[in-house]
């Protein structure tokens, strides 16, 4: 009798870590789920967002290099702004300040390397000179007040000044390049129909949605298997949750790769850059409700090698007035670099 006792309490507890077991496979299993369903939110929810606004710029007859700049850089920036903000209302400072610059570093090291490689270009340096100065501006903004430790309202207040030039001057230069562009404008309107306005306001409110609802789940379940993994929550937003992020950005190169549109798409790198850091660390200010700190790892690690990358990216094309090959090349290697090396010194 003692003997079927032991048995059925041996079974019972069988039973119970087996139950436990299962219970937290499925418990995993659901963490990066949810987690995927964020980024696949995100990249469609940034597609359709992009691609109705874009439109929505083209039929009034901005120019492509502007119209990337601000409205498709701004759109393929949300996803960054929404999750940054997301983050740091629910104290995740960490993840608030990695994505944003890490996005930021994602998208000159990775995005940028990719559409150099398959799009060297020349330029105008008098049209790209300005968001160049003020890209470099906005970094050095950042890591000069972020030595003290922290990004305080003062800080936002400056890069939201540098915002507000970067949007001057894109409104100023669009001024002055629609009407040279007013007869192909006027050949674009002309295809323009109710149902047209009907499914592009439809793509752009659905794609509003989709980014906010894919950033919540990108937000805690990043940060959750960021736990489960023992990883810092640093190295996840600068990796997965940054790239993930920055995927409109990339679907918008590749779209701009199959379009031969190469002023489109680094026009939307360099608007999303500036817009990344002038534009989503005052908003987490305000969300965290006091200075939003910055780690270390990020100001001696994180934004010398975003100022290494955007060096390699700018600084030959002030003497060439060309974007190379060979700086796509360098990009790709050193993001890949970097990253690396994040991984394995964290």
């Amino acid at each position: 009798m003692l003997e079927k006792c032991a048995l059925a309490v041996r079974i019972t507890k069988m039973a119970h870590t087996a139950t436990s077991y299962l219970g937290g496979l499925m418990e995993i299993f659901l963490m990066y789920f949810l987690f995927a369903v964020g980024l696949i939110l995100i990249i469609k929810g940034g597609d359709f967002f992009v691609d109705a606004a874009a439109w929505f710029a083209e039929v009034s007859g901005i120019p492509h290099f502007i119209v990337g700049a601000t409205v498709v850089g701004f759109a393929t920036s949300l996803p960054e702004i929404i999750v940054s903000v997301i983050a740091a209302s629910q104290g995740d400072v960490e993840m608030a300040t990695g994505n944003a610059i890490g996005s930021v570093t994602a998208n000159t090291g990775l995005i940028m390397g990719i559409s150099l490689l398959f799009m060297p270009m020349a330029i105008r340096l008098r049209e790209y000179f300005p968001k160049i100065f003020l890209l470099a501006l906005s970094i050095a903004a950042v890591w000069l007040f972020g030595i003290s430790g922290y990004i305080s309202f003062v800080a936002s207040i400056v890069l939201v000044l540098i915002f507000a030039v970067f949007v001057y001057e894109n409104i100023h230069s669009a001024k002055k390049k629609i009407s040279a562009q007013a007869e192909e404008t006027a050949a674009v309107k002309e295809e323009v129909t109710k149902s047209i306005v009907a499914k592009k306001i439809f793509l752009f409110i659905a794609g509003c949605a989709g980014i906010i609802i894919g950033s919540e789940l990108l937000v805690n379940y990043g940060s959750a298997i960021a736990s489960s993994l023992g990883v810092p929550t640093r190295i996840i937003s600068i990796s997965a949750v940054a790239i993930g992020t920055s995927l409109p950005e990339l679907v918008t190169t590749v779209s701009s790769i199959s379009k031969k549109q190469a002023s489109l798409s680094v026009g939307n790198i360099l608007g999303s850059n500036i817009i990344d850091l002038s534009f989503v660390l005052p908003p987490c200010v305000l969300a965290y409700g006091n200075s939003l700190p910055v780690s270390s790892g990020t100001l001696f690690i994180d934004l010398p090698a975003l100022f290494i990358l955007s060096a390699i990216c700018f600084l030959p094309t002030f003497f060439t007035k060309k974007f190379a090959r060979w700086q796509g090349v360098m990009l790709l290697s050193g993001y890949m670099a970097y990253l690396v090396y994040t991984f394995a010194f964290h």
